[in-house]
């Protein structure tokens, strides 16, 4: 997968943005950092699009920005000129996917069929849009269409929101989804930025689902760790559960039978993604030691240590089941 798309998955959602005023551009951009969201797809659909991406390029280059409903190859060429880093069409237009490829521009287009999904596999790309989602089939259509063609990942836009993206993100085909919930017009016009970051930082959370897996404590020896894991029994009721390197008390807590990670211990916070959560972590300043990852069979990420300890404890994100 192309290296901006791969950047565009580890954020998960693409903000899809309609600008009717080019002033409003850098302050939305700022906001949507401010909320964790890094990138953004401006659209064509208005004719400040064009000037919008000039200026966020130009004066936040931190933001993964693309150039979205590009239906001329005219517009293809004004959109990088502005600097757009990836480019976005509502349909399947082999004239404009030939040109991106050119161009070795990033193209999304809009594919809703098996027929858009094969001219989009002859023509080398590996990622297409689904558009418009929800009024496409949504999810189970993605499931269903996607079991022949086992090489493509899809990027769903259209009716894409807050109660339904983490079902779109659960499935593995889907790399992230357009969404323009945060970002809607009557927000931009009325310079309500905050409100802007405000809603995106509570999209980050819902996509990134962090919560409190369990707490380990460490100890000298296996007969310690089983003397406090019989305390959490006496005192709660907590089932205890010997296991070979720790006895866990319920599913809540975790003795060590020898000291491990962290002054005091562990916490390990559950996220719906380890992938995305390390990309979102990393631009908030958070390391991470890649000698504690561990993965599945196939190669998904299961778990992963912070460098940081916080209060003495070592912290590692745990995937979700």
């Amino acid at each position: 997968m192309n290296e901006v798309l791969t950047k565009l998955s580890e954020i998960g959602i693409v903000p899809v943005v309609a600008i009717s005023d080019a002033e409003k551009a850098v302050p939305l951009a700022k906001a949507l950092i401010a909320g964790g969201l890094p990138c953004a797809e401006i659209t064509f659909r208005t004719a400040q699009g064009e000037e919008s991406i000039r200026r966020i390029a130009k004066e936040v280059p931190e933001i993964l920005l693309g150039a979205g409903t590009v239906t001329t190859t005219e517009q293809v060429d004004r959109a990088i000129a502005a600097g757009a880093k990836f480019i976005v069409s509502p349909g399947f237009n082999p004239k404009i996917v030939a040109y991106c490829n050119e161009k070795k521009m990033p193209i999304t287009p809009g594919c809703s069929s098996p027929s858009d999904i094969e001219q989009a596999l002859e023509m080398g790309l590996d990622v297409v849009k689904f558009f418009p989602a929800e009024q496409s089939g949504g999810l189970d259509f993605i499931k269903a269409v996607s079991a022949p063609y086992t090489t493509v990942k899809f990027m769903p836009t259209g009716g894409i929101n807050a109660a339904n993206i983490t079902k779109y993100l659960a499935f593995d085909k889907i790399i992230a989804c357009g969404g323009s919930w945060m970002v809607t017009a009557d927000l931009i016009d009325s310079g309500n930025f905050s409100e802007i970051t405000r809603l995106s930082k509570e999209a980050v959370r819902t996509i990134m689902g962090f919560e409190l897996a369990h707490i380990g404590i460490n100890t000298a020896n296996e007969a310690e760790a089983m003397g406090i894991a019989e305390l959490f029994a006496a005192a709660f009721g907590f089932e205890v559960k010997n296991g070979n390197t720790s006895v866990f008390a319920d599913s809540a807590v975790e003795v060590m039978k020898q000291p491990f990670l962290g002054k005091n211990g562990h916490i390990a916070i559950r996220t719906n993604s380890v992938t995305r959560a390390k990309a979102y972590l990393k631009s908030r300043g958070f390391n991470f030691d890649e000698s504690t990852a561990r993965n599945d069979d196939k190669g998904k990420p299961l778990a992963i240590y912070l460098e940081k300890e916080f209060g003495g404890f070592a912290v590692h994100l745990l995937q979700k089941k």
